[in-house]
């Protein structure tokens, strides 16, 4: 830990899926030890549904956290304000109820009860009573595959102004990832291309976010979503934004970065490495079979 930092330890984690914790078995159940934040990469449900969202907020407090920050997924489908569009006419008034509903669970009293914070798409700021701070980016954007929430065309660029577009794309960005180094950590849905998104039908991550990341190198990108690409990397970065090495920490969680009984210390230096986190609870079998990731930040004091 450097001079004017504070040692900060998150809980990372990702497409629970409905998962009954305290219920189901698998690594991620139980109790686990306090962390200063937790942080919920999207996919809290299988297909959205009010009292999965209530379970979920449940599962939330149940992990003691000071803080507890949660973005939705491409199965959070009523979080999304527009895909009541997406559906037949006729069932559009319902889903438009269910999105209203939704967003009322995940931002009103019973999240405010559950400790839970809800994150939209941009930046937010955050302090802890251990006087760290930080900033963090959030978007529950994906490249679009079948017909679910919070999806983009593949020639499209959701996290780059129009003069910084991904090659190839246009931009539709409406709150863009900073230029590094205003962010410490960025939490989307899905993986940046190439990095911890291989799956049965190849690397399945965006192009553009991973032209966003190299802009922003923050201290830690967490996402899930592809749940083989389950891992974490630490990426070394060269002046000209391009990655010099995206070397795996480990190919699977070991006793040194898991829920209990010690977090893994991450030793990023603020624009020159960051640490790539995919938290998915669930497997490439949709198993619970993950563990979650814990990982020390050194944040700047308040």
């Amino acid at each position: 830990m450097t001079t004017g930092t504070i040692s900060t330890r998150f809980l990372v984690i990702s497409d629970t899926h409905d998962f009954k914790y305290n219920e189901e078995s698998g690594p991620f159940c139980g109790s686990t030890d306090k962390v200063d934040v937790l942080l919920h990469c999207g996919d809290l449900t299988q297909v959205g549904g009010s009292s999965e969202y209530k379970r979920a907020l449940k599962m939330l407090a149940a992990i003691p956290a000071e803080l507890r920050l949660v973005i939705a997924g491409n199965h959070d489908l009523s979080l999304d304000a527009d895909y009541w569009k997406t559906v037949d006419e006729d069932e559009q008034e319902g889903e438009r109820e269910d999105h209203a509903e939704a967003v009322d669970i995940m931002t009103g009293k019973l999240a405010g009860a559950a400790g839970v914070t809800y994150l939209t798409e941009g930046v937010h700021g955050f302090a802890l009573r251990n006087g760290a701070k930080f900033t963090l980016y959030a978007s529950p954007y994906q490249p679009k595959f079948g017909d679910w929430a919070f999806s983009y065309e593949e020639n499209e660029d959701r996290f780059n102004a129009a003069g910084n577009a991904a090659p190839g794309t246009v931009s539709i960005c409406r709150h863009p990832v900073p230029d590094s180094p205003a962010v410490d950590i960025m939490m989307t849905h899905g993986p940046p291309k190439g990095l911890l998104d291989d799956s049965p039908h190849g690397h399945l991550g965006c192009p553009s976010l991973l032209h966003a990341l190299q802009r922003c190198r923050p201290r830690m990108h967490c996402f899930g979503h592809i749940h083989e690409g389950y891992g974490a990397k630490l990426v070394s970065w060269k002046e000209e934004n391009e990655a010099i090495k995206a070397e795996a920490l480990y190919e699977k969680v070991d006793e040194r970065i898991n829920c209990c009984p010690a977090a893994f210390h991450c030793p990023t230096s603020m624009g020159k490495e960051t640490l790539l986190v995919n938290a998915a609870v669930m497997n490439g079998k949709d198993q619970p079979a993950n563990d979650p990731w814990v990982v020390d930040l050194d944040l700047q004091e308040i």
